[in-house]
């Protein structure tokens, strides 16, 4: 079972972390990706058929219990959602189309239990375990702001306008910079592997932004291949996305297909 601490403990230890984005809605991928040893899951509530609901509520179960942390992407910063994706029992919350610093005020605000925001509370939640006798506010609130996540998505050139104010929000542990968004809010081919000089600047950018400030980096490694690796790592990443389960269900259909085109000509 995931102790909620651990994957801060590893960032707080300048330790590179591991994780793949799951978009199927299936518990399988999330209790795999555990079993192997990854360190995080990123599961998407903003572009797939999942909602904050029960089988959000499966996805997240299944990753704690195969040990590896469920950091949930919710559809949009609004508060409920936001509250949701933590009652159900997300390690944390990534937040997408982040714009400007007073958005992510409001983020950290609906988060954040007082003094550092205005989270609402209710003891019958995961999140609490669920209250009961011997429940105390005290611990349950100070925990949560301790070890809870808040991730904003740096996939914009409005980010970037703002990029001093909106990380001087106090609150945020790491940044997600989306390249596929950003390259297409500067009307710029889509490039994952971030080797268009635009989108590259614009990651360096973010993480000489993020150094000084103590806020961790998070990127997609793609291809997803040990050279890339070490080339995101020398680029200042601190938590890598080393694919996502459609990719893999593609990889392995492809393969399978491959050997059948082959022995029906050798038949």
């Amino acid at each position: 079972m995931l102790d909620s601490s651990a994957l801060r403990q590893k960032l707080q230890a300048n330790e590179v972390v591991f994780g793949i984005n799951v978009y199927s809605g299936a518990p399988a991928a999330v209790e795999i990706a555990g079993q192997k040893g990854l360190d995080f899951v990123f599961i998407d509530a903003e572009h797939t058929v999942l909602g904050l609901d029960s089988p959000m509520e499966r996805m997240i179960l299944a990753a704690r219990l195969a040990g590896t942390a469920p950091l949930v992407r919710v559809p949009d910063s609004g508060a409920v959602g936001l509250r949701k994706a933590l009652e159900l029992g997300a390690a944390g919350v990534i937040v997408p189309q982040v714009h400007t610093a007073e958005q992510m005020r409001r983020i950290i605000a609906a988060t954040k239990f007082p003094p550092l925001g205005r989270r609402g509370g209710d003891s019958s939640v995961r999140s609490a375990g669920y209250g009961g006798p011997g429940f105390d506010w005290s611990s349950y609130t100070e925990q949560a702001n301790r070890e809870t996540l808040i991730i904003p998505m740096a996939e914009s050139f409005e980010f970037f306008e703002e990029i001093d104010d909106i990380l001087d929000v106090p609150g945020i542990d790491a940044v997600h910079f989306g390249p596929a968004d950003y390259a297409l809010s500067r009307g710029i081919e889509v490039d994952y592997a971030m080797n268009h000089s635009v989108v590259r600047m614009a990651m360096r950018e973010l993480v000489s932004k993020c150094r000084p400030r103590g806020i961790k980096v998070m990127l997609p490694c793609f291809p997803a291949e040990s050279t890339k690796v070490q080339e995101l790592m020398s680029e200042g990443g601190d938590m890598l996305l080393l694919g996502n389960d459609l990719g893999f269900l593609h990889q392995g259909c492809a393969n399978a297909a491959s050997i059948a085109l082959s022995t029906r000509r050798q038949a």
